[in-house]
Formats: structure tokens, sequence, C-alpha cells
């Protein structure tokens, strides 16, 4: 199974699951329930492009929801504190770019597993947050915080703008670039990469910090949808944001993935909660139908690296 026919399964499952809606449900399609389902996608998706690069170097970052928690707070704490809303804005970007960096560091230069190192970050800063703020929310934010001072159809564009220029520059950069063809090379064979005169980790230090920066713009983004800042935002937020990666048909140790796919994924992820309340299941079946859909992928890509083992050992 290649890529291309992974994709194509995802946008047909895709395609199943809004025929199912179409025929089953009243008011799926309409402009105000798209809506809420593109801005409840959106962190997702902003973060996953990020995934989709350290998954490629075959890695893995389970800290984001945390960092996305972090940035959230950090963002509502200084709009609170007089700031104007767009500082604010950057200076959560700059703590989630430093949180990235924090992990690709202990990865990249240390050498330790990053499913260990983020598993400890996460745990520290969630833990650390809740000390900090002893689980209160942030509020007392100024007026113009809420959609960054703008109407809402302004916001809303402003946010579609964004998903779309990540998107469009994360696929023309991994497909065109050398700085993709790096990505691709440090996850396919690390060790081959170095021996071209690749700096693999340069490569991995500058993805994680790459998806630090795009979450703390996710929660950036988010945040100024509400007028208050929950301290626990984000839980659960790196399950969905990896799922949405290996449901596109990325390979769990590197070296395979695309952002189509990606987009794909996190479509078919987000429309599976919505899809719930519209059929009149009970929405806690989604954590279930998530896990479900991350094994099936898990077990796929299980079965095509042992068909490609089992194709090479013929070949020796």
């Amino acid at each position: 199974m290649t890529m291309r026919t992974t994709e194509f399964g995802v946008l047909a499952a895709n395609v199943v699951l809004l025929g199912v809606l179409a025929f089953c449900t009243h008011g799926y399609f309409t402009r105000g329930n798209l809506l809420d389902l593109f801005l409840s996608a959106m962190p997702v998706m902003i973060i996953a492009v990020g995934m989709t690069l350290v998954i490629l170097t075959g890695h893995i970052d389970i800290s984001v929801g945390s960092v996305f928690a972090l940035c959230s707070v950090t963002m509502g704490m200084c709009s609170a504190s007089g700031i104007a809303t767009l500082p604010s804005a950057i200076v959560a970007c700059i703590a989630g770019t430093l949180c990235g960096a924090f992990n690709g560091v202990l990865v990249a230069k240390l050498r330790i597993p990053s499913i260990v190192v983020t598993l400890a970050t996460m745990v520290a800063m969630r833990d650390g947050l809740r000390w900090m703020t002893q689980g209160a929310w942030v509020e007392g934010l100024p007026p113009r915080f809420q959609w960054f001072g703008m109407s809402s159809t302004s916001y809303n564009i402003l946010c579609l703008f964004v998903v779309t220029l990540l998107v469009v520059l994360s696929a023309f950069v991994l497909r065109h670039l050398r700085l993709g063809r790096a990505v691709f090379a440090t996850g396919s064979n690390e060790a081959a990469a170095r021996i071209a005169g690749i700096d693999t980790s340069r490569v991995v230090l500058g993805v994680f910090a790459l998806t630090g920066l795009l979450t703390g713009l996710a929660a950036a983004l988010n945040a100024t949808r509400f007028k208050q800042i929950p301290s626990n935002s984000g839980i659960g937020l790196e399950l969905k944001v990896i799922a949405a990666v290996a449901v596109g048909g990325a390979v769990i140790t590197g070296g395979s993935a695309s952002i189509a796919g990606t987009v794909l994924g996190v479509l078919l992820l987000n429309s599976i909660g919505s899809a719930l309340t519209f059929l009149g299941i009970d929405a806690y079946w989604e954590k279930a139908i998530q896990g479900g859909i991350i094994l099936i992928a898990v077990a796929i890509d299980a079965i095509k690296m042992r068909r490609k083992q089992g194709d090479n050992a013929v070949i020796a």
C-alpha cells in the first residue's frame, strides 16, 4: 500500500461519513455547524503540521497538550496585566518555541528517546501550571482580547488564512525544498543522512522547536475565541494530533508521511465527534472510536513494515 492509496482511503472514509450524515441528519451542513467544526479543528490542524514533521524524523511529541495550556495561560496573564493582545500572542509563541526547543535539545543532543522526554515535560508542565494557577481560570481579560479586537467574521477569515498558508507552505517545503528532503532523510536512515552531509541533530531540534512555535500559535488563536482561559486547556489534544497524523498515513517509525494525509486525518477525526452528536450516539464513544482508529492505523503500518522486511529478505 503506497502513501497515495492510504490518502485515498482516508478521503473515501471522509466521503462515506459525510454521505451518512447527509442522509441521516438534519442541520449538519449548515453554515454555523461547519464554522464550529472548522474552529474546533483549527488548533489540531496547526499543531498536526508540526507533528507530521516530528514523526517524519522518527520521533514523537506527546507534550503538545501541556505546551498548549502553558501558552494559553501565558497569553491570558499577559493580556490581563495590560499588555496588548498581539504582543501577548507573540509571547505565547515564544514560550511554545522555547518548550519545543527544550524537548529538541534533550532528544537531538543528549539522545534521550523522544517519548521519554516529552512524557516528562508533559507531566512537569501540567503539574507546574496547576500549582501556579491553583486550577483557577484566567479572567479579567480586556474587551479587545476576544477575536483580537476584530469582528468575528474577520477573525474567522484570519484563522482560515493562517491554516491554509501553513498547510500549503509546509507541503511545498516537504515536496520541493532541500530542507524537506533533509527531514525525510533523517527519518528514513539517520546514519545515511549524516554521511550525506545532513546535520540530523539540527533537523530534529528544528522540527521540535517548530512544533512548539505552531502550538503557541494555535493556543493564541484559540484563546481569543473566549473571554476566559481555563488552566486545564489542551487535555487530550496530543491524542487527537497524533491520531490525525497516524490516520493520514504517516509511518510512526519515521520516513514517510504527507501534509495532505494529515489534513484528511484531521477532517475525519474532527467529523466523528460532531457526527456522534447529530446521530444521537453518546459522545463518550468518541475516545473509543479514536483509539480504535489509531490501533487500525498502527496495525496497517506494522503489516506494511513486515511485508517490506519480507521483500528485502527475499531480494537478499
